[in-house]
């Protein structure tokens, strides 16, 4: 009889939930990757971001996870730097050259050479070890909302045509051209060059720029912009554009143009 009971129950609970998924009420949460060599951080990581809905697989190394990735891509990677085959930093690169899923990197040492290489080769942020695991929940719902808006911004009717100076964007190709020729940017600073052109004549704080391209609140670390900015900065130089970036210190940047280089 409690058995029968129950059983009702749990079928009730199990119509419910399919009741929700149909209309996207409750979704099961971003599948995750992670890959470090040290198992109580990896088990720590899994049971803390599981805790929290998303869907965690582990791995001790890189290359294992690296392996799985290309048979089954997830929606986000934590990566230690340093980890027995081949190194975060490589891992990295390698994934950057299948898929465009937020990357975050995990170290041991607060290293500014570290932090530049991750971000050049590809990663979208970066944490010391030790750190909070509200910290690190806090980064991982930041990108994954950052790429849920990119997939709409792609897919709905919010990119438009941008001209300024001798830069035009396509939203169609969602392409940068500079005097007719692409120019190549990656999907991060194209967003941030293009948020900035919508609205030339704006001072941006750097606050402004965190929150409407990465998606983060003003506690997150304002280095991932100054390197991004950088890269910007040094592929219009290169295109001859005479769209610059210019730094308002203490406060944000500012779009400029000069006459056209000829």
């Amino acid at each position: 009889m409690k058995f029968g009971i129950i059983h009702m129950i749990v079928m009730k609970i199990i119509l419910k939930l399919a009741v929700l998924f149909r209309k996207g009420i409750f979704t099961m949460g971003a599948s995750i990757y992670i890959a470090d060599d040290e198992k109580n951080i990896r088990d720590l990581i899994t049971k803390f971001l599981e805790s929290d809905g998303y869907s965690v697989t582990a791995f001790e190394t890189g290359d294992e996870l690296m392996a799985e990735f290309l048979k089954n891509p997830c929606e986000l990677v934590i990566l230690d730097i340093m980890m027995p085959g081949t190194d975060g930093l490589t891992i990295c690169r390698q994934l950057r050259t299948v898929t465009d899923v937020p990357i975050i990197m995990l170290t041991a040492k607060d290293s500014e050479y570290d932090y530049v290489r991750g971000i050049t080769l590809g990663s979208d942020d970066y944490l010391t070890k030790p750190f909070r695991l509200t910290t690190l929940l806090m980064r991982v719902k930041s990108l994954l909302r950052r790429m849920d808006m990119n997939t709409k911004k792609v897919t709905g009717q919010e990119l438009s045509d941008i001209e300024a100076g001798n830069l035009r964007f396509s939203a169609e190709e969602n392409c940068l051209y500079c005097k007719g020729k692409p120019v190549a940017l990656s999907k991060t600073e194209l967003k941030m060059l293009t948020y900035m052109l919508k609205d030339p004549k704006k001072a941006f704080p750097r606050e402004e720029i965190l929150d409407g391209v990465w998606g983060f609140d003003t506690e997150v670390e304002t280095r991932v912009t100054d390197e991004t900015l950088r890269r910007i900065r040094r592929k219009l130089s290169l295109a001859g554009s005479n769209v610059s970036i210019g730094t308002i210190w203490g406060f944000g940047y500012r779009i400029s143009i000069a006459e056209d280089k000829k």
